[in-house]
């Protein structure tokens, strides 16, 4: 039986520099399915509570369909606790924070946006974007494919808020200066030239919070109203005059209040993003991995649908999602009390051979897939088809129109315990 210290694994940051920690989770599953973790200080972020651990694909499907019991809202959907009562607050206004009623409410107002028909005219410009950053790179023979891949989502992101194109870059940053907490190359991401932007965004960047600490001496949450007060003040500039049929009109015809508009901002302008920039390399990385399937994929270019589906399972974007006992309750055997922390291990999920024929396999012909790194439930990824028509547009291009593409160096992964990304994967072909 694993001892508290290796079960604490899964939650410490480190342990994910060097991967997903994919034989722990099997070695925890095959134990029992549900854990205990304890979060120590990390750094100079201070200790948790502690959490209960879901790994099991049943428990996890089960835990994201049951938000009466297993509630978004309560505290919020990261591991990490808000540091303050007024942070929980203002979080708990993000349409991924919430639970129905309320979160049916939020989800309405911007679902137009991701209705098949809205997504079939995206397509046309998605596909065309691929090929362009695929032309453009071709003829020098090797790249970074990680900041390549994540001109796509921002391209797309920009297009739907009505984000004008030189302001495209602070979509960029805002996304790797929240998601990269952790890391601090990926937090060094978020550098942006003040020259290049519109008015509105050289306003906002006057916004941006210089303290790293608190009064107290605790780190700024970067997901905090204060740290991101620069986002925010474009975002309202940007929604004083948004572009018709946009993102943002809806939003103002929506009737959100303040709160909610500027965490659906959040929401978009870093959740939309990140999915993307992290599953994209990570998919491709994995498929480079396997020239078997690779091989195969340049073979028969009917199976791109497949593919990106079992990049998903092999690849999750996001690793796992919090949730909060809105009462006591047993789940796997472990009597969990209300108020406990629950965490969902999608990572895990994915791998469960109860499910998975094989699960360690990379298999671009694996079908059915019923991978969660969408989600399940109410919450089930509002974007994921606009998600899927990006990753098949930019994949297909790049095994397409980079013939002998191949892994040039060693990738690098994000520390991070949430993310499941790259910040660089050097790619060669020809």
């Amino acid at each position: 039986m694993p001892d508290q210290a290796r079960v604490n694994r899964i939650f410490l940051p480190e342990t994910y520099a060097e991967g997903v920690p994919y034989a722990l989770h099997r070695e925890l599953r095959e134990a029992a399915p549900v854990w205990w973790v304890e979060e120590p200080a990390v750094g100079p972020w201070p200790a948790g509570p502690g959490y209960w651990a879901v790994l099991r694909h049943a428990d996890v499907k089960h835990v994201l369909r049951t938000p009466e019991v297993f509630s978004s809202h309560l505290g919020a959907t990261q591991i990490r606790d808000p540091d303050t009562a007024a942070d929980l607050e203002f979080v708990r206004a993000m349409m991924l924070n919430q639970d129905p009623p309320d979160h049916s409410r939020l989800r309405r107002i911007v679902a137009a946006a991701f209705t098949p028909r809205a997504v079939r005219e995206l397509t046309e410009g998605i596909e065309r974007r691929a090929r362009l950053l695929v032309a453009e790179v071709r003829p020098r023979g090797r790249a970074d494919f990680v900041p390549l891949a994540a001109d796509l989502p921002v391209w797309t992101l920009a297009h739907i808020m009505g984000v004008p194109e030189q302001d495209r870059g602070l979509l960029y940053a805002w996304a790797s200066r929240v998601i990269g907490y952790q890391d601090t190359e990926y937090a060094g991401l978020a550098a942006t030239d003040p020259a290049a932007l519109s008015d509105l965004g050289r306003a906002a960047l006057a916004h941006r919070p210089t303290a790293v600490a608190t009064g107290d001496g605790r780190p700024v949450n970067p997901r905090s109203r204060a740290a991101l007060a620069d986002m925010f003040a474009y975002a309202h500039g940007l929604a004083e005059h948004p572009r018709p049929g946009s993102i943002l009109a809806r939003m103002r015809e929506g009737g959100l209040t303040r709160e909610e508009f500027e965490n659906m901002f959040f929401l978009f302008a870093v959740a939309g993003n990140e999915t993307l920039r992290n599953g994209v390399p990570g998919g491709l990385l994995t498929l480079l991995e396997h020239p078997e399937q690779y091989r195969l994929l340049c073979e028969r270019s009917e199976l791109t649908g497949s593919a990106v589906e079992e990049m998903l399972r092999y690849w999750p974007p996001v690793m796992d999602f919090r949730r909060t006992a809105t009462r006591d309750v047993e789940l796997g055997g472990r009597r969990i009390r209300g108020g406990d922390k629950v965490v969902v291990y999608h990572a895990s999920a994915n791998r469960d051979g109860t499910v998975f024929p094989e699960p360690d396999r990379f298999d671009v012909t694996r079908t059915p897939n019923d991978h969660v790194s969408f989600g399940h439930g109410p919450h089930f990824c509002l974007g994921a088809q606009l998600a899927r028509v990006q990753m098949r547009a930019l994949l297909g291009e790049v095994v397409r129109g980079l013939p002998g593409l191949r892994v040039a160096g060693a990738p690098v992964r994000m520390v991070s315990n949430f993310q499941n990304g790259l910040k660089h994967l050097p790619i060669g072909w020809g």
